[in-house]
């Protein structure tokens, strides 16, 4: 078991502190490409509405008692 040791007056790592790629590219250029695209067609086609959400690359897990499946293991 490991122990950490909580100070309360640390404030949480600011957004550069923390990391955001490990510089190992996951996605080809093409895998990139295309959610833009789609999205860019979207955006315009569906301008007056607001009731639409686009996401990519998200985990989104049905059951939070089974492991979660992900390629990056």
């Amino acid at each position: 078991m490991v122990n950490l040791s909580y100070n309360k007056n640390r404030l949480l790592p600011t957004a550069e502190e923390l990391p955001c790629s490990d510089e190992t590219p996951v996605d080809n250029q093409l895998q990139n490409d295309i959610p833009n695209l789609l999205l860019s067609l979207l955006a315009f086609i569906w301008a007056e509405r607001d009731d639409w959400y686009f996401g990519v690359d998200m985990g989104i897990y049905y059951n939070p008692d089974e492991p979660a499946i992900i390629p990056d293991g």
